[in-house]
């Protein structure tokens, strides 16, 4: 039975949704071993845990995505099992997943109308369906074009475009996974909004997310999860962020305090060499100008809010996108030419921000993955010496904790955090010069997040240059020697030493840039 800091009290209404007993295991591994959640009729419930603590496969049980071992589930008083989300959501359930599961070549209106189109004549009746979009995303505050398919939007609109569609099915509870993940800070304020209306109409929500001071303002009561089983349920109000976090991680609250939450550590060190310069460096029509530098040992942060370049800078370096202005200087010469290959073999190596998207390749193991950009080196005349490979990929799941059932487990069934160090590990096992990070930690728990900072340090300090794109400023001021902001795709200003601090990180960010040759007030 999980824990409470709530007393019985006879006159509170019957809870919207009751799951108990629940259990869930793969190939004999439990991802749920005691499983409890209970949600009042119009509350915001907060679901949180470690990566791989059972959330998510929590909420997949519950909406019919996965079918549980033994367990009940009431909604509404009575007894469900849904087969399918799509059944989940007849039945007053809609989820918003982290990774938008939308059809990117069908346009804005089609998503958010797709199953339940208006007709006419027995046939969807296209004005209507665009007019219900229109008013859909209004209460989003976003006007934009819905005919339009919805990959021509940044994954910032295509995550709003599949939250109004969730929320437009007059659902009773709405699943909301790692719903800012993607949103700037006006994107996440509307959302907020959003969801304060939902309260008010007795629509129940549950939140997850990793990010703990967005309990604090959206959430109701919160229930944590560890290793697979519901350890505790309090009010929000009961609670502190510290207290959260340990409880998640399993360790007393004042040896946290003592020790400190983020794995970075701002130690003096002197630099080595330069490994990468960019003077003017622009490419398409986001990417500006962007002047850096990163030397030998050192992390540098790149600050700026959604939009402003920051991710097309690591894409140029790359060589995704080819830069038609300014220059990109390496110990030897220049690189002129876009090929990530040639990026590879001056020794870049990139993380880029979708890593399931981008990243990693679902179909293929944890050692496919791992090893997938090596393969060149290890093959011999065609040939992979299976041997030498496992032997690597063994060392590097110990080196960086990868938590899997075996180095041949679908890398898809990792939490992510899992996932991504398995991405640090494929880049790794190439001794880079450069580890380009774009979000490294995003939709991470505290626990898997301490490891992968931790870890970004330690390859630092043993003489690895990084680039590190991140969206919290906490991060780069913690664990960035230095931080370069980005505004409309001009690098602007840089922040290091004494000067750098999250006020100065947020003034920097804030302000308004002039047009290039004018100066900054």
């Amino acid at each position: 039975m999980a824990a409470t800091s709530a007393t019985a009290d006879t006159a509170a209404p019957a809870p919207l949704l009751s799951m108990r007993g629940i259990r869930k295991s793969f190939a004999g591994i439990p991802a749920i071993a005691d499983g409890t959640l209970e949600i009042a009729p119009g509350e915001v419930h907060a679901l949180i845990g470690q990566n791989g603590a059972g959330k998510s496969s929590m909420i997949k049980v519950l909406n019919g995505a996965y079918r549980r071992d033994e367990g009940e589930i009431l909604f509404a008083g009575q007894p469900v099992s849904f087969t399918s989300p799509h059944d989940a959501q007849l039945g007053g359930i809609s989820t918003i997943f982290q990774e938008v599961n939308l059809v990117g070549y069908r346009s804005v209106a089609e998503n958010i109308c797709l199953g339940h189109e208006p007709k006419r004549w027995g046939m969807i009746d296209w004005k209507a369906a665009n007019a219900r979009a229109r008013e859909v995303l209004a209460r989003f505050e976003i006007d934009i074009d819905v005919t339009r398919p919805l990959r021509h939007y940044n994954i910032a609109l295509q995550q709003m475009v599949a939250i109004a569609r969730a929320v437009s099915f007059d659902a009773r509870l709405v699943i909301m996974d790692e719903p800012t993940s993607s949103l700037d800070d006006n994107e996440t304020e509307v959302l907020f909004r959003v969801i304060n209306n939902l309260k008010a109409s007795g629509v129940s929500v549950l939140y997850v997310s990793h990010h703990l001071d967005e309990l604090f303002r959206i959430c109701d009561s919160v229930t944590i999860m560890r290793d697979g089983r519901t350890i505790a349920r309090h009010r929000m109000s009961e609670v502190t962020k510290l207290g959260l976090i340990a409880a998640m991680l399993g360790r007393d609250a004042s040896e946290l305090e003592s020790a400190g939450l983020t794995g970075f550590s701002r130690a003096a060190r002197a630099p080595g060499a330069e490994v990468v310069r960019t003077d003017g460096l622009g490419a398409g029509t986001r990417l500006k100008s962007a002047d850096l530098a990163v030397r030998e040992g050192e992390i540098v942060g790149l600050a700026g809010l959604l939009g402003s370049g920051r991710t097309e800078i690591l894409r140029a370096l790359f060589g995704l996108d080819a830069h038609e202005r300014g220059s990109i200087h390496i110990a030897g010469g220049e690189i002129n030419e876009a090929d990530p290959r040639l990026a590879i073999a001056a020794g870049f190596a990139l993380c880029p921000e979708d890593r399931k998207i981008d990243g990693i390749v679902p179909g293929l193991s944890v050692r496919e993955n791992l090893t997938l950009a090596l393969l060149p080196r290890l093959a011999r005349r065609g040939v992979l010496p299976e041997g030498e490979e496992r032997k690597l990929v063994e060392s590097y799941i110990g080196r960086l904790g990868i938590k899997t059932a075996d180095m041949d487990q679908p890398i898809r069934e990792l939490s992510g955090g899992n996932q991504q160090k398995v991405l640090l590990a494929r880049w790794m096992a190439m001794q880079p010069k450069l580890l380009m990070l774009d979000e490294p930690t995003r939709g991470i728990d505290v626990g898997a997040k301490h490891e992968i900072q931790t870890l970004i340090r330690q390859l630092a300090d043993r003489g690895l240059a990084v680039l590190m794109v991140s969206s919290e400023f906490e991060e780069l001021v913690e664990g960035g020697d230095r931080v370069i902001v980005v505004h409309e795709g001009r690098t602007v200003e840089e922040l290091d030493g004494d000067g750098l601090s999250e006020d100065a990180l947020l003034r920097a960010v804030a302000i308004e840039v002039p047009p290039a040759g004018e100066a900054r007030a």
